[in-house]
């Protein structure tokens, strides 16, 4: 059914979660483990893609209003110079200065909160692949104990051969 050595992209999102869904249920009903597993793992990616496609859109409204923010302080700066040009020189000055201080700050802050929503985005998907990693793991010890516990059982039965051959019979 399926090639753990063929790594396909699956789609995120509502169809990926669905796909997932989908698999996990036929892997039970049909008692294939790695089936079921892959179903679980794609929803678990699919629910990672959710929650970094939430955390962008939230980064970018931050962004938006950063702008707003900005503009409407270099709005509110415009009309201080347009005040202060019948007001003393230093006045004048010191709007100037208050607007830029103020779109500096605003810029930062909107590249700290994207660089922040990025390194989040970087860190939901190591986790997710350490996830996988560990359930591969898992399996493969799996599978090494079975083949321990066949080997046992098969010299088990020649020592039980040998001791009473007549059985055989």
């Amino acid at each position: 059914m399926t090639d753990p050595d063929n790594r396909e992209r699956t789609a995120g999102g509502l169809v990926g979660k669905a796909v997932g869904a989908a698999k996990k249920v036929a892997g039970t009903v049909m008692d294939d483990d790695q089936l079921a597993r892959e179903g679980r793992l794609q929803e678990a990616r699919a629910d990672a893609d959710r929650e970094a496609a939430e955390r962008a859109q939230e980064a970018d409204r931050r962004e938006a209003q950063a702008e707003v923010a900005r503009q409407q302080t270099e709005t509110e700066a415009e009309l201080a110079r347009t005040r202060a040009e019948t007001e003393r020189q230093d006045r004048e000055q010191a709007a100037e200065q208050d607007r830029r201080e103020t779109e500096r700050d605003a810029d930062l802050r909107a590249q700290r909160e994207s660089a922040s929503a990025e390194a989040g985005r970087e860190a939901e998907e190591a986790a997710a692949e350490r996830s996988v990693e560990q359930a591969e793991q898992r399996q493969v010890e799996e599978a090494e104990g079975a083949t321990r516990l066949e080997q046992e059982a098969r010299r088990a039965e020649a020592r039980a051969a040998e001791i009473d051959p007549e059985e055989d019979r």
